[in-house]
């Protein structure tokens, strides 16, 4: 999430015609205070249940329970997904140019 937060105004335009979610199995007042501590520029929601995960097939079974893979949807103006990085490498600097490169060609 800290590359996201830095790499923000690059990668997403500054937010312009942009909106950026990030769903997390987590309770949301553990989302909230982690990402206002950590001044994250995208909204988060909770999928405490995974339901959201299960249903995009990104529900993963762990020893320590549910959680949710890390994938990039990108919807178009049309509302449909128009990009998809599954998994995404946040690890890999290439992955965020790939991102970003999506988001620009959205924006068009």
């Amino acid at each position: 999430m800290n590359a996201y937060r830095d790499q923000y105004a690059t990668i997403f335009n500054g937010g312009k015609g942009v909106a950026a979610f990030a769903v997390s199995v987590d309770p949301d007042t553990t989302l909230a205070s982690w990402a206002a501590e950590n001044r994250y520029p995208v909204t988060f929601l909770s999928d405490v249940g995974a339901d959201v995960g299960k249903k995009y097939g990104v529900a993963i079974e762990t020893r320590i329970g549910m959680l949710n893979a890390r994938v990039v949807y990108l919807i178009g103006p049309d509302g449909k997904i128009a990009h998809v990085m599954s998994p995404f490498r946040e690890t890999d600097p290439t992955a965020y140019q790939e991102l970003e490169a999506a988001v620009d060609r959205l924006a068009k």
